[in-house]
């Protein structure tokens, strides 16, 4: 993965760019986790005045509720964020424009509002959720940004959108691609190589290593790795049935 220190730089571009072209951003994200990492680093681009606050819809009910979650546990978050928000008495989750929508009648009514906007919703594979129909209506438009900020599983839609596959279906009817897919894999949850190297040489007694949750090209390269690093240990790449 590229460092999380490379995201504030290319969020605040695309923003930019987008507010610029008065274009419309949609971003697939997981409800849990995802969407408030992406809200935290949007507001802390606003204070910084490094983008302006432009409409931000949070359409999940789900995300709304798990932020509100988020709101209550401010004890138990790391020193950056007493250091950007804690310290100034100021909720990371409350930012100057950013509207959360429950109802199908307020996600409807964000397709009818002209850019520059954003909408973040499920789900995050673009495999069901509100944010299929906000692509139905968008995703043949150029002006369009579509940012993909997570692992996307092969044969979803959002692996088909990050391989540049045009047309595809959405609820079965073909859409041709013709917006811009932008994929930022900084925030990414999944350990990487190094993460993964250094986790399997603190496990004490370890003889088998099963790589699972991963595709070929990633864990034949990683099963080379490991067997080079730790000789003893059995690796193996299991496959259906």
């Amino acid at each position: 993965h590229k460092p999380v220190a490379d995201l504030e730089g290319n969020l605040k571009q695309i923003v930019n760019d987008a507010v610029k072209n008065g274009s419309k951003i949609m971003v697939p994200a997981f409800s849990l986790g995802r969407t408030q990492e992406l809200i935290y680093m949007l507001h802390k681009l606003i204070d910084k005045k490094e983008i302006p606050a432009l409409p931000m819809y949070v359409d999940s009910p789900l995300a709304k509720n798990i932020t509100q979650v988020f709101q209550k546990y401010t004890s138990d978050f790391d020193e950056e964020f007493w250091q950007d928000f804690g310290e100034k008495g100021v909720s990371a989750f409350a930012i100057k424009n950013l509207i959360t929508t429950s109802s199908m009648e307020e996600s409807k009514s964000i397709n009818a509002k002209p850019g520059p906007y954003m909408v973040i919703a499920g789900s995050g594979m673009c495999e069901g959720g509100r944010i299929l129909h906000h692509l139905k209506n968008t995703i043949s438009d150029p002006n369009t940004v579509i940012l993909i900020t997570g692992y996307q599983a092969q044969n979803t839609l959002g692996r088909k959108l990050v391989e540049g596959i045009s047309p595809v279906k959405i609820f079965g009817i073909e859409y041709p691609v013709a917006a811009k897919v932008i994929t930022l894999n900084e925030l990414s949850a999944h350990a990487d190589q190094k993460d993964l190297l250094h986790y399997v040489s603190h496990v004490n007694g370890l003889k088998n290593l099963f790589l699972v949750h991963t595709e070929l090209p990633q864990a034949a390269p990683f099963k080379e790795l490991v067997e080079k690093e730790f000789p003893a240990l059995m690796v193996k790449i299991p496959v259906a049935g």
